[in-house]
């Protein structure tokens, strides 16, 4: 039996994106008898509990601001120690998600490596770039990536941009590295077209099925809001720009109403959060298309969603979304008038060329970002010896 600890996740069940669902998908999927889960969570207590056939062990974290998931890995870790010397456990891996704690890393590297224990650590995508962090938390992200990458037994990337970034920024470690996606599904919303929910958001937003493009995403600058919403303003497009995102309280939304003046532009709507996933994919199902202007690294879960669901899809040129869409999207630059051109070129686009897309787009997904196979390449890496 293969003792497999996952830490750097909230947790399961899952409540958010990304890392959780991930672990979500791999438990809930598992094919392997041979494998034995062991997950961390996020919690107010440090119970244990069983989900998906999983163990869930609880960690309790103080409220002490933003290093609060630095020390939340952490004792994450410790706990993984105490247990496999508790239990005499042979045959483990620690699989760390994010680069978080580097500083501390080669102490319990040494630890588990004293038990037998291998650790393999998923580097995610450039935190270290993101803008809500300021210059010192940017720095202490940059360390930290360097020293886990440094020490890891293997760094298991969920994009080949991030393998070959890995591989060139840090080859003075000769770092071991392999690639496995995220996933997604391709399924329909259970959502009729004349379900009330629904009806109901569009009536209330002023807005009609097949007559938007949509963007949804964390609102920060580096998913280049600024330059989506300034091309679409200069385009010709008859049809809305519908923003799903939370900016209640964000300084970013203020800069971007008085450097764009969009509130002058009817066509652009901003209309909170949808929390109900049937109504969320519904909603991306019925979008005449899809932006996406995230340039901040890795494998982004909502542009899986969206070429497992939007018809025609309209990304940013960056390597990790080439890598994704392939020829089943369209791309832009930030250049003046890029976007604008294109989305005009898409507004004229044949009902032919839409479906030719769809069906692209949703194959790609099948066939390189199903759940079935990202469970199953996990499954083969945890229960083999990693050489």
């Amino acid at each position: 039996m293969k003792n497999i600890f996952i830490i750097g996740s909230k947790g399961i069940p899952a409540k958010y994106g990304g890392f959780e669902t991930f672990v979500e998908y791999l438990t809930k999927m598992r094919v392997s008898e041979k494998i034995s889960y062991h997950v961390s969570c996020m919690a107010e207590d440090n119970e244990e509990f069983y989900y998906n056939d999983v163990r869930c062990f609880n960690v309790k974290v103080p409220r002490i601001g933003s290093a609060k998931a630095v020390l939340y890995d952490i004792l994450s870790i410790k706990e993984c120690l105490r247990y496999i010397k508790k239990n005499k456990l042979k045959n483990s891996i620690v699989y760390v998600l994010a680069c978080r704690i580097g500083p501390f890393f080669a102490k319990y590297k040494k630890a588990l490596e004293n038990l037998g224990v291998q650790v393999f650590v998923n580097p995610d995508g450039h935190e270290w770039k993101r803008s809500k962090w300021n210059y010192y938390i940017r720095q202490y992200w940059k360390i930290s990536e360097r020293l886990m990458v440094k020490h890891a037994d293997l760094l298991v990337c969920d994009s080949k941009g991030i393998e070959t970034y890995i591989q060139k920024d840090y080859s003075l470690y000769s770092p071991k590295t392999t690639f496995i996606a995220y996933g997604a599904r391709v399924e329909n919303s259970p959502l009729k077209d004349d379900a009330t929910i629904l009806l109901e958001w569009y009536k209330k937003n002023g807005i009609n099925p097949f007559e938007y493009y949509l963007i949804v995403g964390r609102f920060v600058p580096e998913n280049n809001y600024e330059v989506m919403i300034r091309e679409f303003m200069a385009s010709n497009s008859k049809k809305d720009l519908v923003i799903i995102s939370n900016v209640e309280q964000n300084n970013f939304y203020q800069d971007l109403l008085n450097s764009t003046k969009f509130d002058n532009d009817s066509r652009i709507k901003f209309v909170g959060t949808v929390y109900d996933q049937a109504l969320l994919q519904k909603i991306r199902e019925q979008a005449y298309g899809y932006f996406h202007g995230h340039e901040v690294g890795g494998t982004n879960p909502s542009l899986l969603e969206a070429l497992a669901s939007t018809k025609l899809n309209l990304l940013l040129d960056v390597v990790f979304n080439r890598e994704v869409g392939a020829d089943a999207a369209v791309y832009f630059n930030k250049q003046n008038g890029n976007l604008a051109q294109l989305i005009n070129n898409a507004d004229s686009y044949s009902q032919e060329d839409v479906e030719s897309l769809s069906i692209k787009a949703k194959q790609r997904i099948i066939n390189e970002y199903s759940w079935e196979k990202i469970v199953q390449e996990y499954e083969t890496l945890f229960i083999g010896k990693y050489k």
